[in-house]
């Protein structure tokens, strides 16, 4: 996973790397986008990543997620951190992260598992026995999608004002 700014129109407010990398581990959600029905498709999604260069994420097994994603497995998810309205100053404080990658489905049964594993660790971490049992009972009624990330980008602003 390469982190790429070249793009981004305001290089002052470039987020540096690290904090990037820090939303994707620490995010709570992520706006998924897609192309679906000929148009952008846009959802919000909890997800989690491995640590590496990949994120998952659970949905139900049949949608309209999955019917784009069959058509174009080309994805990207946007994860946003501390964001400030700011309405004495008509402007907002903010920092994000895109990343930009493939999505995967058909996943065999023991990565699935696995994802499902780091969901629970991360989301419901006091409730890891129970939400074992939960995983195994539903596990016929869940899909599990893999992201693998190429690139990532970052933006921040931070207003000074005078106090």
């Amino acid at each position: 996973m390469k982190y790429v700014n070249n793009l981004v129109r305001r290089q002052d407010r470039l987020l540096d790397e690290e904090r990037a990398l820090q939303l994707l581990r620490e995010g709570e959600y992520g706006v998924l986008s897609m192309v679906a029905d000929g148009g952008g498709y846009g959802i919000p999604v909890n997800f989690v990543w491995d640590g590496d260069h990949s994120v998952y994420i659970h949905c139900a097994p049949e949608g309209r997620k999955l019917r784009a994603i069959e058509l174009n497995p080309r994805v990207s998810l946007c994860v946003i951190g501390r964001v400030n309205l700011l309405p004495r100053n008509f402007t907002t404080e903010y920092e994000s992260a895109i990343f930009f990658g493939e999505a995967h489905t058909h996943l065999s049964d023991e990565e699935k598992m696995h994802a499902l594993h780091l969901l629970i660790d991360k989301l419901s971490a006091d409730f890891k026995d129970i939400g074992d049992k939960y995983a195994h009972k539903s596990f016929h009624r869940v899909e599990v999608i893999r992201i693998d990330f190429k690139e990532f980008s970052g933006k921040c602003k931070k207003v000074h004002t005078a106090d």
